[in-house]
């Protein structure tokens, strides 16, 4: 038997939303599960240190709005009780392994097959079970508890200010929870989402524990959520010239993933992962040649050997079959398994209503909106409560959010100092200067622009509320409901299940989707891929030079996809349904086709 330590799970749980995963390590860490928490809102952060203080006896003293930097010793101030609940969790799941033999053999039936911690604790089950010392030791030298890592949108970064006079960039909403994180007793990764933040990432290099030991060591890592190659080579080699190493590139499908969907130019999940396989070694060369000479420049540390560079992946996995043939073909070391755990009590802060609605609702339910105030693509579901709540005020003249948060207000079309698109303020200034303009519009173009000012939904209340309903903790100011924001793959999850029954699901025991027909992952991208790009044309946008060459790259990088897939499962090797996805890579390689790109329109002479 091995000694090396490992992680027992060839899977992670996601950032999901505000709320969804906000203690996700405190419920699932113990079995060397590995989630992320969004460390945004510190308002949320602050009343679920609250609440686990309380339910695990431990001292609380509130970090008010008054104290100087509240939004930095907020998000420190829970992820070290965080850290401390999960230590305690953990050591108490070991001894019961020792003891239990019960427990020992649902962990056992919990792990993958090839499992080097499997097979070794199968040994002691199969004994007389009278080597409780001997299974602490096996346990503590294998087993560790799964990772506290934390997630930062780079977007959500706006100024704050103090009596209208803007506070240093230190203080911006971004950089206060990297410097949360950076303060805390965690050993972790930060998770940097929705692109590159040149200040945010800057601000990384003022804290000794993102930079390695002599012997490549890190207390804290950086992971970067990453569309495609291109752009990992590009901010990993940022980063590397301020002497930071990217320890993890987590690819995400650019549409069926949940949350904001961030389109790529046509490129398809499989060969993007073909590519960071292909270049994994360039990847690695690049960002250490860089790192090493910023580091002896700096007079600092330079390892001894190269760093580790871990690739994984996420969006839209939903069978065993899928999560292998992603860690097979492309070698990833984690594949990320999102919204099914919306599904899965033990797992997720989801308030019930909620949950029933995913188990309700069908493939037609699910959809793109533009309800995001970032302006960006947003995953949904119809029916939601929030939905409900906007639509009423909007019927009683009083359409937008109060806006108690201002996380996203980043518009500065009307202040400076920045509002929200969701806003009761921006709203009515907007339908105020709609109504200036009405004498030139028709009734149903009226109508349509006055529905694109008050589509858009208040996120940093919706996506934070399930933690609130589901722990009971009283919710102030205006009722908004709740957002929340599942990839297209939760269609195919119709029920509520057990971690347990959800982790066998991922690892080929026994299967949990809904009856019916499901799409393999990859052919579910293209679906979707193929109908943004007609609805894009569609929109009516300007038919510029740059417009048609974007679009033929586009079409062309989608055309170039299937190629890649037909030749990949040709030989009928991967999937039970190999012959079927041959048949659909056929069937959407001839809509493609047949959609024409806009030409340019001579004038008269």
């Amino acid at each position: 038997m091995t000694t090396k330590t490992q992680q027992p799970h060839s899977f992670h749980i996601p950032v999901m939303g505000l709320a969804y995963t906000i203690d996700s390590p405190i419920r699932v860490a113990q079995f060397g599960i590995d989630s992320v928490i969004s460390i945004v809102d510190d308002e949320l952060m602050e009343k679920m240190r609250a609440f686990y203080s309380q339910k695990f006896e431990l001292p609380y003293k509130e970090i008010t709005q008054k104290m100087h930097d509240y939004r930095a010793e907020r998000v420190t101030g829970y992820l070290n009780l965080v850290d401390r609940i999960v230590k305690k969790k953990y050591a108490a799941f070991c001894a019961e392994l020792a003891t239990s033999k019960q427990a020992l053999n649902n962990f056992i039936a919990m792990l993958p097959q090839m499992s080097d911690i499997k097979r070794g604790l199968q040994f002691y089950a199969s004994s007389d079970f009278d080597k409780s010392n001997e299974i602490r030791s096996f346990v503590a030298k294998h087993l560790q508890p799964g990772a506290i890592d934390v997630n930062i949108m780079t977007k959500v970064d706006k100024t704050n200010y103090i009596k209208n006079l803007p506070l240093p960039a230190a203080y911006n909403d971004a950089h206060a929870a990297l410097r949360g994180f950076a303060q805390s007793q965690l050993s972790s990764s930060v998770v940097l989402s929705a692109g590159m933040n040149p200040s945010l990432y800057n601000y990384i290099g003022e804290f000794s524990d993102f930079f390695p030991d002599e012997n490549g060591n890190l207390k804290k890592k950086v992971i970067l959520k990453v569309s495609d190659f291109r752009s990992a080579l590009i901010q990993g080699s940022f980063l590397a010239k301020k002497g930071i190493w990217v320890s993890e590139y987590r690819i995400e499908s650019g549409l069926n993933c949940g949350g904001h969907a961030f389109a790529t130019e046509g490129l398809l999940l499989g060969p993007i992962m073909e590519e960071f396989k292909q270049r994994k070694q360039e990847l690695i060369d690049t960002a250490h040649g860089l790192m090493i000479k910023i580091l002896a420049q700096k007079e600092m540390p330079v390892p001894k050997k190269t760093l580790a560079l871990k690739i994984t992946v996420q969006g839209g996995v939903g069978t065993a079959e899928e999560h292998d043939f992603l860690i097979d073909e492309y070698q990833a070391d984690s594949v990320g398994w999102g919204s099914p755990f919306l599904l899965v009590p033990e797992a997720t802060a989801t308030d019930a209503a909620t949950r029933q609605l995913l188990m309700n609702a069908g493939e037609a339910d699910f959809y793109r909106s533009d309800i995001s105030p970032l302006g960006v693509p947003f995953n949904t579901v119809k029916g939601t409560t929030n939905e409900a709540f906007k639509n009423k005020r909007i019927a009683d003249g009083r359409a937008g959010s109060s806006c108690p948060k201002k996380l996203l207000a980043l518009s500065r079309e009307f202040d400076e100092q920045g509002i929200c698109t969701a806003s009761r303020k921006y709203q009515q200034l907007k339908l105020e200067e709609l109504e200036g303009q009405s004498n030139g519009l028709s009734a149903s173009e009226y109508k349509q622009q006055q529905q694109v000012i008050t589509l858009k939904s208040c996120l940093c209340v919706g996506l934070a509320n399930p933690a609130y309903l589901e722990n009971h903790i009283a919710i102030k100011g205006e009722a908004q409901g709740v957002v929340i924001c599942p990839g297209p793959n939760m269609a195919y999850f119709d029920k509520e299940v057990s971690l347990a029954a959800m982790v066998g699901h991922i690892y080929g025991h026994k299967s949990v989707l809904g009856a019916g027909y499901r799409p393999n992952m990859f052919v579910k991208e293209l679906q979707l891929y193929v109908d943004y790009f007609k609805e894009d044309i569609t929109l009516g946008k300007e038919v510029t030079t740059a417009q048609i060459k974007k679009w033929t790259a586009f079409k062309n990088n989608l055309l170039s996809g299937i190629d890649y897939y037909q030749t990949l499962f040709a030989d009928g090797n991967y999937f039970a349904q190999d012959a079927d996805i041959l048949k659909q890579l056929q069937h959407y390689r001839s809509d493609l086709q047949a959609v024409e790109i806009p030409g340019l329109v001579a004038c008269a002479v």
